[in-house]
């Protein structure tokens, strides 16, 4: 039996503001890495939040809504901000310290975690079926990223944290769409990240530089400097990066199961092909066909297998 066509669409729409999220969200990481040997984590998140919140505001607007956003869920919205703010945060304390083949690879255990979290929390059915194909498209990303198999790295902590608080930022935000806008929740994650480093910084600056620390404790603990124009637009510029990603990744989860958007984390993989080639002409070996084939084939796989399985999709209407 066939699920009903229009939340056949909604499934659809929601895969493609995830992904049109993820390509948005891949600008911070090109732009940090860019940047991010001159400022602690804790400026560049300070600079981009004041901007993100009048962004924010708009798109509020944009949606209909008049005044100020609002919300009867105070709790949930603020858990989720922070829940985002420490992804965020760990994930540049990470970025830090390991090559950007390692990140993704950490990070493309991200499916798995919100496949796991929306079955305990959220229960939304998911398929033996689908289990596998996300093992699978897992699979298909080592075969990209090959991560290699030195000594431990502690930034590879922070990116396992960081993918944890994704993952529950993503639960929060199925929960939270009945009832609050996608901009409303942007809006709400910005004035947390920005009472974060509010709070945060004062206790970091009081800490002082560690120059001879671990890369990502050094990013996290450098002194605040003036920074250059260039620099300053780049920062400022991170926050139209974010408040349009933020407001994407929303609309995604808020318009299908969290267990079926999930696995399109992955298209992360064929994105970073696409910059690795116009940024530094790199083509893509074999393997990185190979492997992009092999994620990207899952997660439709799954996509499809929810047009038939009716009780895996009714709860995005929930």
């Amino acid at each position: 039996m066939n699920v009903a066509p229009a939340v056949v669409r909604s499934t659809l729409r929601g895969v493609l503001f995830l992904v049109l999220a993820l390509l948005v969200f891949s600008l911070q990481d090109l732009s940090v890495k860019f940047i991010g040997g001159h400022y602690p984590v804790l400026e560049i998140v300070t600079f981009r939040s004041l901007v993100a919140i009048p962004l924010t505001l708009l798109l509020f607007r944009y949606e209909g809504g008049r005044g100020w956003p609002t919300t009867t869920r105070h709790t949930l919205q603020y858990v989720r901000g922070g829940a985002y703010f420490l992804s965020y945060t760990t994930h540049f304390m990470g970025l830090a310290a390991l090559p950007l083949g390692d990140v993704a690879a950490i990070r493309f255990s991200g499916p798995l975690m919100i496949t796991l979290l929306s079955v305990l929390f959220l229960a939304e059915k998911v398929r033996i079926r689908s289990w596998l194909a996300l093992l699978i498209g897992f699979v298909g990303t080592l075969l990209v990223v090959h991560p290699g198999m030195g000594t431990f790295n502690i930034g590879t902590l922070f990116i396992i944290v960081s993918v944890f608080f994704y993952a529950v930022a993503v639960i929060l935000t199925r929960k939270l769409q009945a009832t609050d806008s996608s901009a409303t929740m942007a809006y709400y994650s910005s004035l947390v990240y920005l009472v974060a480093t509010a709070v945060l910084t004062p206790i970091v600056l009081a800490i002082g530089e560690a120059p001879h620390a671990h890369p990502s404790f050094v990013f996290l603990l450098r002194a605040w400097v003036t920074p250059s124009l260039t620099d300053w637009l780049i920062m400022s510029g991170l926050g139209f990066v974010w408040a349009g990603g933020m407001y994407l990744n929303a609309r995604a989860y808020s318009m299908a199961p969290a267990s079926v958007v999930a696995p399109f984390e992955y298209s992360t993989l064929p994105i970073n092909v696409l910059w690795g080639f116009v940024l530094w002409h790199e083509f893509p070996s074999l393997n990185t066909w190979v492997g992009a084939g092999v994620t990207i084939a899952s997660g439709l796989y799954i996509f499809y297998a929810s047009r038939h399985a009716p009780a895996a999709v009714q709860a995005a209407t929930d």
